[in-house]
């Protein structure tokens, strides 16, 4: 099985099981991911869905990059 990535869960819970994830979340917009203590503060709460909220970033442009990564998205 691939990477599966739940969007229910958090972004620190996603980041601490698969790393690059950063990376491509940085890439779509998510640039305060970076940020010092931010995966350790507002990343526990904070899910992928919620943040794309936010940031007015559409779903389908997140689904899109971890497609190409090769990264499944569990609903």
């Amino acid at each position: 099985m691939g990477k599966v990535i739940d969007l229910s869960k958090s972004v620190y819970e996603i980041c601490k099981n698969y790393p690059e994830v950063v990376d491509i979340m940085k890439d779509l917009g998510f640039e305060s991911i970076t940020a010092p203590g931010m995966l350790n503060t507002a990343g526990r709460l904070m899910t992928i869905p919620k943040g794309a909220a936010r940031k007015h970033i559409p779903m389908e442009k997140i689904k899109e990059a971890f497609t190409a990564k090769g990264y499944e998205l569990k609903e």
